[in-house]
């Protein structure tokens, strides 16, 4: 029976457990023998990353009991954090583990606990490890090494280093063996050609993001397992900033084919795209190399957040597998001669970048609209796609799941904004006639990031319950070319502001939203631009701010993470030059211009956007009278991944749009404004 009642107090069972029991997503998939194995989030279990096995029979099963971790903080956002092969004795595996940041080694099928490879260190942050690979033949995992020498969070250092599989380093860091100089501030792993004989990977440094402009640098490895003849081979750091400057070139991922030639992903033609190059006949340097599918203007690529990611990958018959496209991507085979695309089929458009091969075989994590992301096994024969594991299972009954589209909206100067639009929608509910719902702007984070067209059971979660979701990919997000992903250089706080705020005008001028009943949320830099918005515009009844950046000036004084301490420079200018724009642009210094209701959320071990901003910016609403809530949590960092934290947050942010949008809510527990 299909009931009348106002948006935003129908009823829905899709509750906030199971929102929090479905938080996160596979990664890092990878092939050892011949099982699949990958990292698999279990909030139930303190938020704890699970790394999984496929056996060939089908069984699945966690290689590693509780507490075990498998998650680096390299970079703070971290990275592959293993590897494995297969002995004579079984599969050996090495990982990194989120508690103690140790490398541990482990043969999973012995029976042995894991044994630690690495020491510790009391210096700063200690030592951290990434985006691994064994060395079985020379006794040794090689790896990115960032290694703390001082309190300061900017104090580090990061080299490609090689650690004994026999444990001796455990206790003795002088055992590490460093492969590459700290020449640059940033590195990758060694991807090592199939002869042995050379590694290649990719180096950039301050003040540049590697989204900015990247090297590929190589080297040749010695038989003593030494690099010599270090060099760069392709990419470009450019001298630009904010305010002008040369660009550089953005290159996401190297890889060896074969031949013997050298595979990467570079944005040197405005987009990024496969290139191959001969590392002894071609000179290299800036827009070195051959494109492989030069016919196609897609993204072949992405912003590299996490060391180690995988948008390609060389197959044994000379193909790549690829994942491509724009605003939305799927998988491929390219043929690197002919330059031959051809797509798999199936019900999955947004695919993460991770990608493993064994045989004809790919291995892919991969979701859709109506599903979550799910394990994926593409045969490259037969051309069939199916799930293998993580399957996708319907916990309710999805005629609950929202219906989205994407759209392109007009903002200020007649700029494009893409947007996925998820219209209220509960099969046991409509509104009364002539009533407009009201929406929610999500401001993803980043803010060099994109926001997929995918199932999530958050934005179910609220529009089952008669509230619409505008998710934007305002400018400077990735997925549409690098010209789009710069319109936020120098304009932070501004353009991401006006192209939220275009959406939601839009929405309510054509009659899709309700103008009084707008909101806006957001988390890290999604929670900036939720702040900003709140202090530019009075466009919206209330906001959900979410680990957020509240301070530029903090934020650029030692009040965050290495990876980020610079990244300022190019989202708003340099600190030396323009110190009033840090100031004028800061929620921090315009709190007097917030009239909105907002729901504040932080993690107490935070480092990347730390509980001292919202603690500041608290002090400065206080005595205003503007109703808020302030939930702190501890024992989570930068995104929350327990299950009751997850669970608290969710009803918290419904229960502020239903005391803001006057909703008639009994299901979730009151939330205390003061003002």
């Amino acid at each position: 029976m299909v009931t009348t009642a106002p948006y935003g107090a129908w009823t829905s069972p899709i509750e906030a457990r199971a929102v929090a029991a479905h938080d996160g997503r596979p990664g890092f998939v990878g092939v050892v023998g011949d099982e699949v194995w990958w990292t698999e989030p279990r909030p139930a279990e303190g938020g704890r990353r699970a790394l999984v096995r496929l056996r060939p029979d089908g069984t699945e099963e966690s290689v590693l009991p509780a507490p075990w971790n498998v998650r680096s903080r390299v970079v703070e956002y971290g990275g592959q954090p293993w590897a494995g092969t297969v002995t004579a004795h079984g599969p050996l595996v090495v990982f990194s583990d989120f508690a103690d940041l140790r490398l541990y080694v482990c043969a999973p099928d012995s029976g042995e606990a894991p044994r630690p490879l690495t020491p510790l260190s009391g210096v700063g942050a200690g030592l951290r490890w990434v985006d691994p690979v064994l060395r079985p033949e020379l006794g040794e995992v090689w790896c990115v090494l960032e290694e703390f020498t001082g309190d300061r969070p900017t104090d580090v250092r990061r080299v490609i280093a090689a650690v004994p599989l026999d444990g001796s380093a455990a206790e003795h860091r002088d055992h590490v063996r460093e492969l590459s100089d700290d020449r640059h501030r940033f590195v990758t792993g060694p991807r090592i050609s199939p002869d042995g004989r050379r590694a290649a990977w990719i180096a950039w440094d301050h003040p540049l993001m590697p989204w900015d402009g990247t090297l590929v640098m190589g080297a040749r490895i010695t038989g003593e397992g030494t690099f010599e003849d270090i060099r760069p081979l392709a990419g470009d750091l450019g001298t630009g900033g904010a305010d002008g400057g040369a660009a550089g070139e953005s290159v996401a991922q190297v890889e060896w084919a074969s031949d013997g030639s050298l595979l990467f992903v570079s944005d040197a033609g405005g987009w990024w795209e496969v290139r191959r190059l001969d590392p002894d006949a071609d000179g290299g340097g800036p827009a070195a190399g051959r494109r492989l599918c030069p016919s196609r203007q897609e993204e072949f690529g992405g912003p590299l957040w996490n060391v180690g990611q995988r948008w390609f990958l060389p197959l044994e018959n000379g193909t790549l597998a690829v994942i491509h496209g724009r605003g939305s991507t799927t998988l491929g085979i390219l043929d690197p001669v002919s330059g031959d695309l051809v797509d798999s089929a199936g019900p999955w458009t947004e695919w993460a970048s991770s990608l493993a091969a064994h045989g004809s075989r790919v291995l892919g994590i991969a979701a859709g609209p109506h599903s979550s992301y799910e394990i994926v096994e593409l045969d490259t024969c037969t051309g069939r796609a199916r799930v293998i594991a993580c399957r996708h299972a319907d916990v309710l009954d999805p005629a609950y799941y929202p219906r989205p589209r994407s759209r392109t909206f007009t903002g200020p100067d007649g700029r494009d904004i893409h947007a996925h639009i998820y219209p209220p929608h509960n099969p046991d509910h409509v509104a009364p006639d002539g009533e407009l719902p009201p929406f929610v702007v999500w401001a993803h984070g980043g803010p060099t990031g994109h926001a997929p067209m995918v199932l999530d059971l958050e934005i179910a979660y609220f529009t089952s319950r008669g509230i619409g979701v505008a998710e934007v990919n305002y400018g400077g997000s990735t997925g549409y070319g690098r010209e789009y992903r710069e319109r936020l250089r120098g304009q932070w706080g501004v353009v991401d502001v006006e192209d939220c705020a275009a959406v939601a005008r839009s929405l309510a001028d054509e009659g899709t939203a309700d103008r009084a009943r707008l909101a806006i949320r957001g988390g890290s830099a999604g929670g900036w631009t939720t702040a900003a918005s709140l202090t530019a515009t009075d466009l919206y009844a209330c906001g959900t701010i979410s680990y957020p950046i509240l301070d530029l000036t903090g934020w650029a004084t030692d009040e965050t993470h290495d990876f980020e301490s610079r990244y300022l420079e190019s989202l708003v200018g340099p600190f030396a030059e323009v110190p009033d724009r840090y100031r004028e642009r800061s929620p921090l210094h315009r709190a007097d211009r917030i009239t909105a209701p907002f729901l504040l959320l932080q993690g107490l071990d935070d480092v990347i956007c730390p509980p001292v901003q919202c603690e500041r910016f608290l002090a400065e609403v206080a005595g205003r009278g503007i109703p808020h809530a302030y939930l702190a949590f501890a024992g989570e960092g930068h995104g929350f991944r327990r299950a009751d934290t997850i669970v608290r947050a969710v009803e918290a942010e419904l229960a502020l749009y239903s005391r803001t949008f006057g909703l008639d809510r009994t299901d979730v527990p009151a939330l205390e404004l003061r003002g």
